[in-house]
């Protein structure tokens, strides 16, 4: 979806928005570290993010990368930087195919900043000078197809900013002059340079309305992550910075640690909170999961089988190349739909990182025994070990967390959870843990738990579920050995749903039997490929792993009394 008519809609309803902006790190633990915070910034609900373009295009494959992920993997409307700096257009051409295949419909337009090592921007041979030739080009090859953001400079561009004053003042005007005729080219809206004093903005708000520009200006508000890195980019941009601002990190300028915690992540977070544009505890969803945004082939996408819920890039790596959404083909295992995990570099670069590796090794250690695996997995649901092969994330889901106690309980009978949410009957579709869609609905969820199990402990375990008319279950082995009380693979079961004014009913989440088949394959391999790859071949915690793998069950189960059911009973607990 195109960011300006987000921005159209927010203004019409008289909301108050934000969005980030990130730089591309350089290193593959750099990026990791990026998509870890990018995760967390796109679940409190940004209008949008934007991936800067590094000067020279020394990071344009980087940034095109880590643009489609953003778009595709962390599901936030993303904002790509395109500069003319050593762009010819033939190169120019390639990134805007390439994004637009992506489903990324929004760029910011910029020259550029000159390469590293030279003074002065120079025009690439075959390229263009200008922003202004960018959006031109950009919309005689694309149309309207892209959403286009330019740069405004409420102190004047950094190359017009002289000593002068009568030269600055004709400098800033011209540059004014210069953004309206960007817009007239077909640039939708204006993204400010970095400032620190806010009459300078509202100021430049004033001079570009009073020669008829009328296109939203966003404000641009650089954090301070570093004192050096602070006083290259200030002097690079020759922008003011108020005397308060440059006191306070005078005092701590060579306390590196103090700086970062002036505007370091949680603090752009307590920023936004406290001037009202964010509250953490309520953050508004559209679905369950978080839904891929924009106008690109998974924008219809409306139902998942619930048992990825906690692996949702995975999913969306399995399901790429499916064609539209909803098509059916989610429950058809024998499709090939379902591509497998090695098939993207992404998840390579993910499951195997050795960041992530080294967390893991210090999270699970070396386990000996069946109790020591099961401990794992009962410090996760306390919140005392942030990694698990089955999720993607560090924690439990805010409605998980809700039966967490009950979590727990179940690990410690050796019922190792994976997939769990609690039942829910008719709660407004805006409560802060469980809601999800438009204002005035109400939302609905089957108790669901998700594990593996001893086969000894599936016996007892089916046997007393067949006390229980109201639970269905699906069980299986690594080898595919399905065990079920449904008829036959039955169908799809909604598991979530979702009733809202003048609309159809809503099943955003299901338990699948065919699915299941899928989804086993990749829940049995990651007993192996990330918990028992930390260990040497042969040796007792990577036996212990492989028993698990060859003999355990996984066992899926629904509770349909969402009213009075109380599948945790049901399950001994």
């Amino acid at each position: 979806m195109k960011i300006i008519d987000k921005i159209n809609d927010k203004l019409k309803r008289g909301e108050s928005f934000w969005s980030c902006e990130f730089f591309p790190p350089r290193t593959e633990e750099g990026v990791e570290n990026l998509f870890e915070r990018l995760d967390r910034i796109a679940s409190y609900g940004p209008l949008f993010c934007d991936i800067t373009w590094g000067a020279g295009g020394t990071t344009a494959d980087v940034t095109l990368d880590i643009a489609k992920r953003m778009q595709n993997m962390v599901c936030v409307e993303t904002m790509m930087h395109l500069t003319c700096t050593n762009m010819p257009v033939e190169k120019l051409n390639q990134a805007l195919d390439e994004v637009r295949a992506a489903g990324i419909q929004n760029i910011l337009a910029l020259r550029g900043d000159p390469p590293k090592g030279q003074e002065h921007f120079e025009t690439v041979e075959g390229g263009f000078s200008c922003a202004l030739d960018l959006v031109r080009h950009i919309r005689a090859t694309h149309g309207d197809h892209f959403g286009i953001g330019v740069a405004g400079y409420p102190e004047a561009h950094p190359d017009a900013i002289v000593d002068d004053p009568e030269q600055m003042k004709e400098n800033y005007w011209k540059d004014v002059h210069y953004l309206k005729a960007k817009l007239d080219a077909g640039a939708d809206f204006v993204v400010t340079q970095l400032f620190y004093e806010a009459d300078r903005y509202i100021q430049f708000v004033k001079d570009c309305r009073s020669i008829g520009i009328t296109a939203p200006i966003l404000p641009g508000i650089m954090p301070v992550m570093a004192y050096g890195g602070f006083k290259r980019m200030t002097g690079f941009c020759k922008t003011a910075v108020p005397a308060a601002v440059a006191e306070k990190l005078e005092a701590v300028k060579d306390d590196d640690e103090a700086v970062k915690n002036l505007n370091l992540e949680r603090s752009v977070v307590g920023i936004l909170e406290g001037v009202g544009l964010l509250d953490t505890a309520n953050v508004p969803r559209s679905l369950p999961w978080r839904h891929v945004p924009g106008g690109g082939q998974r924008a219809e996408e409306r139902v998942r089988p619930i048992f990825w819920s906690n692996r949702p890039k995975a999913y969306i790596t399995r399901t790429a190349n499916w064609d539209a959404f909803p098509n059916g083909r989610w429950g058809n295992a024998r499709s090939a739909a379902y591509a497998t995990l090695t098939e993207h570099p992404f998840m390579r670069r993910h499951t195997g990182s050795d960041k992530r590796r080294e967390r893991a090794a210090a999270a699970w250690g070396e386990p000996k025994s069946v109790a020591d695996v099961a401990e794992v997995f009962v410090r996760y649901c306390s919140g005392d070990v942030g990694v698990l092969p089955w999720a993607e994330m560090e924690e439990l889901h805010r409605e998980s967390g809700t039966i967490k106690d009950q979590l727990v309980e179940l690990n410690r009978g050796g019922y190792l959870t994976i997939n769990s949410q609690p039942r829910v009957n008719g709660v407004p579709s805006n409560d802060a843990t469980y809601g999800w869609g438009r204002p005035g609905g109400y939302v609905y969820q089957k108790e669901y738990v998700e594990f593996f199990c001893a086969p000894d402990k599936l016996e007892a375990l089916l046997q007393r579920l067949g006390d229980s008319p109201s639970v269905t279950y699906l069980a299986v082995n690594a080898k595919g050995e399905m065990r079920s009380n449904t008829d036959g693979e039955g169908g799809a079961n909604a598991v979530t749903w979702g009733v809202f004014p003048g609309k159809e009913v809503e099943q955003p989440t299901v338990v699948d039997p065919v699915s299941f088949g899928v989804w086993k394959d990749e829940a049995f391999g990651l007993w192996l490929t990330e918990w028992g790859a930390l260990y040497e071949e042969g040796s007792p915690s990577r036996k212990l792993l492989q028993r698990i793998h060859d003999t355990w069950w996984l066992v899926s189960v629904v509770d349909n009394d969402y009213v009075g059911g109380n599948l945790f009973k049901a399950l001994g607990v």
